[in-house]
């Protein structure tokens, strides 16, 4: 596997154990992260001044970490966490 993919990997679990701190702590709730997470993906999706040679699949790349955030928040539950295999799996069969 690919040094960075597993550096990604750690960065995501830190950042998504870091939005459900915000939460425990009332800083921000769940409605409150998806709205910003949202914001982040719309402003990547729709950048137009990313040069037209990037494929489709690459800009799927680019989206990838905040729906997979995304979808952490969405799947927090108390007391538990989701694995990073669960999430990925959830977030390729979400967005094809």
């Amino acid at each position: 596997m690919n040094t960075a993919n597993l550096q990604m990997e750690g960065v995501l679990m830190a950042v998504a154990s870091l939005c459900r701190l915000l939460r425990q702590k009332g800083i921000a709730d769940a409605a409150e992260i998806e709205t910003a997470l949202a914001e982040a993906e719309a402003t990547l999706a729709n950048d137009s001044r990313r040069p037209d040679q990037i494929s489709h699949s690459n800009v799927e790349a680019v989206l990838f970490p905040i729906r997979f955030l995304r979808e952490a928040n969405r799947r927090d539950v108390p007391g538990g966490q989701i694995s990073y295999t669960e999430l990925t799996t959830i977030v390729g069969r979400t967005h094809r």
